[in-house]
């Protein structure tokens, strides 16, 4: 198995490169099954798997969310969000600006929560850890701040949806390019970065593809499909 971070992975601000969707279908075709994991919520990672027509699980929300409908498994939750919109809530109080609200698939969040000011991840992580929520987790994506329940991230969800498959997390390669992706790269056999602009991603990663973002994505997909080609 092949589990792919979305988005700066296999999306970018303009959607999917040409290449990339045939790349993805040649290498399931090969049997090996792709799966997604993603900070995004189950409505809006869905799409994503059906228009790439692969058949492996999701996961959402930074691991909070796992939906593995082709095996059969119904979806999990795999935490309650409701401290994490305290949290949002109390952290508008505290800082000029912030929208509590935060982006606008929160309203389909169930175990996190997401906030728009990627500018402000300092000033959000520094008073989370001195307030009466400090045991929640700060992680900047780039494309928003989430707030995340304790213990909870990209490991749990894909390693509680491989749980489900019977599959060993040393035989998968996970390919991803910010923070939150690094759980995921310690769990899995073998790790992709395909950027290094965040802390601590070009260290989890077993390698890091010369082009960067998508670019870096498609020139993994062309390499593995060359090594599985060779006879």
């Amino acid at each position: 198995m092949i589990i792919f971070d979305i988005d700066g992975t296999l999306l970018d601000i303009e959607g999917f490169q040409e290449e990339l969707i045939p790349l993805i279908r040649k290498i399931e075709q090969f049997g090996y099954t792709i799966s997604l994991a993603s900070g995004r919520t189950l409505p809006n990672v869905t799409p994503i798997q059906q228009s790439l027509a692969v058949s492996g699980f999701v996961v959402g929300e930074n691991g909070g969310m796992v939906w593995d409908t082709h095996a059969g498994f119904p979806i999990r939750a795999l935490a309650d969000g409701e401290r994490t919109r305290e949290a949002a809530n109390w952290l508008a109080s505290q800082i000029d600006g912030l929208d509590p609200a935060g982006i606008e698939s929160n309203r389909w969040r169930e175990t996190e929560w997401c906030l728009k000011e990627v500018d402000n991840y300092e000033a959000i992580r520094d008073a989370i850890a001195g307030s009466q929520y400090n045991e929640l987790s700060i992680v900047p994506t780039g494309f928003a701040i989430h707030i995340c329940t304790p213990g909870l991230d990209k490991s749990t969800g894909v390693e509680f949806a491989l749980e489900q498959r019977g599959i060993d997390p040393s035989k998968v390669i996970a390919v991803g390019d910010a923070a939150n992706d690094i759980p995921m790269f310690e769990l899995c056999g073998f790790a992709v970065a395909v950027n290094n602009e965040h802390d601590g991603v070009a260290e989890a990663a077993d390698i890091i593809t010369q082009q960067k973002g998508t670019s870096g994505t498609i020139e993994f997909l062309k390499q593995f499909i060359q090594a599985v080609e060779i006879p």
